[in-house]
């Protein structure tokens, strides 16, 4: 067995290793064994990064945002061209088949940064003139010191999601990638140096949540926190900060519907797409429909075609490019999902395909492996259909009419995303509207511009990110406003 490899925190521009000399296992979820140690970092790793933060802000603050710009984009120019070695990467440290790595995850990480590049040189402000007695106009600075905090689930996809607008609105950070999928982040850092971004301008920072998370959105001199993981995270990240009256961005859970006429278009690419947004990364995606809703007209007919399609996916090895789902990403995880079929059992849903943990030979033999699994006959209200599964398990509930469908997607204490599916183009108005959803996708899943608001509602999130409003998150408004008149 060959030796692991060791990571690093990235603090001051330089890669060093924890100033507790502790260490964390990585695994790849596909084999079931670790290969990598990630630093066990503490509170002194925390300070010295935020610390190095505070000394670069200033010239950071004041670069033009096109030579802010500029750095971005060389950053994503050596991004892109090892696009293969870290989609690698990012498939063995998160189990996820390595084409969806190579065509989703890295490039969209590739077009965080160039976007956010572009937008703070259009980044504009406001101007209200008072007729001819006055005018204001809005002034937006940097805040200082923010924490980003992203997740194991779209490790360097969520991780530049959030770093990209810090930085290009003159911002600098410390950041904390999931100590369970940290190795995209490491070779970033390398990235950054090779690039020339300034030192302290970016501080990776590895390890646990209470270690390094908890001490970084306590610090006093972190003036914003942006996360995005679970709901009880986000709860506790809300509680700390509060008093402290920090600026803060919470993507969190979703327990999504996928809500399906009886009038939709029901070709095969149409169906394709709606199992994709079941499974797609083992259902690791907080945007992934778990709740697939059917008018009762179409139910049995699309149940037999959507149940044929699950069953022809194949589970395999990440690497492996005939792989549609992977491993799930870690021993915890797969324990709880099929702690969740368990569940589903006992509250006597009916089990159409799936509901087991898949065996596979070689070097896979000891991974993390659930088949994709289809439920019904679970009311709105059992846990199943409440409750934050995050694997590859849906359930399918009918409904008559509108109204109805309307009641039972709403019926969670999530609301971040939702699809509705109906060639009837005032219903789609109608139902889009009443959804409790920060996005709503008509007749498509997961398509994105990186120009709206993201984000959900009720225990799914606060604030928004994306586009002028990331940007406006990381910055601070100041109205001035100049007497116009004759002295």
């Amino acid at each position: 067995m060959s030796a692991p490899v060791v990571l690093a925190n990235y603090i001051d521009g330089r890669l060093c290793a924890p100033r507790t000399a502790r260490y964390l296992d990585v695994f790849e979820p596909a084999t079931g064994h670790a290969y990598a140690d990630c630093p066990d970092s503490g509170k002194s790793d925390v300070d010295a990064a935020i610390a190095a933060a505070q000394r670069a802000f200033p010239v950071w603050a004041a670069t033009p945002a096109a030579q802010r710009a500029l750095l971005l984009n060389h950053i994503a120019d050596r991004l892109e061209a090892r696009l293969d070695e870290f989609a690698q990467a990012e498939s063995r440290d998160s189990g996820k088949p390595v084409q969806l790595a190579r065509s989703v995850d890295i490039p969209r990480a590739v077009s965080n940064l160039r976007f956010f590049a572009a937008s703070a040189t259009q980044f504009a402000s406001e101007a209200h003139a008072m007729g001819n007695e006055a005018i204001n106009y809005t002034l937006r600075s940097p805040l200082g010191v923010v924490a980003c905090i992203s997740p194991w689930n779209l490790p360097l996809y969520l991780f530049t999601w959030k770093i990209a607008p810090a930085l290009a609105a003159g911002n600098t950070v410390v950041a904390k990638p999931s100590e369970i999928t940290p190795a995209t982040a490491w070779m970033f850092a390398q990235l950054c140096i090779e690039a020339g971004l300034p030192p302290g301008v970016l501080n990776i920072v590895h390890g646990t949540g209470p270690d390094v998370g908890q001490p970084l959105i306590e610090h006093r001199d972190v003036k914003a926190v942006s996360f995005t993981g679970s709901t009880r995270t986000g709860a506790l990240i809300a509680a700390v900060t509060a008093p402290q009256f920090k600026k803060v961005s919470l993507e969190m859970g979703g327990k999504n519907p996928t809500v399906i006429f009886a009038d939709w278009d029901a070709t095969s690419a149409n169906l394709d797409t709606v199992v994709r947004s079941a499974f797609s990364n083992q259902g690791q995606i907080c945007l992934c429909g778990s709740r697939i809703l059917v008018e009762r007209g179409i139910y049995e007919k699309f149940k037999s075609a959507f149940v044929e399609k699950v069953r022809a996916l194949r589970v395999g090895d990440p690497q492996d490019a005939e792989s549609h789902l992977g491993a799930l990403v870690s021993q915890a995880h797969f324990d709880k999902v099929l702690g969740h079929i368990a569940l589903a059992r006992e509250e006597r849903g009916k089990l159409l395909c799936g509901g087991h943990a898949v065996k596979l030979d070689g070097r896979c033999a000891d991974g993390w492996f659930v088949a994709p699994t289809v439920l019904e006959n679970l009311g709105p209200q059992s846990r199943t259909n409440q409750e934050e599964i995050f694997g590859p398990v849906v359930t399918l509930l009918p409904f008559d009419g509108e109204d109805e469908a309307v009641q039972v997607a709403n019926a969670t204490a999530y609301g971040l995303a939702a699809s509705v599916w109906t060639t009837n183009l005032k219903r789609a108005h109608r139902v889009a509207a009443r959804l409790e959803s920060g996005i709503v996708w008509i007749n498509c899943w997961m398509r994105r511009d990186l120009r709206t608001p993201f984000g959900g509602v009720k225990q799914s999130g606060v604030g928004r990110e994306g586009g002028v409003e990331a940007l406006r998150f990381f910055t601070e408004p100041k109205n001035v406003c100049i007497e116009l008149g004759d002295t």
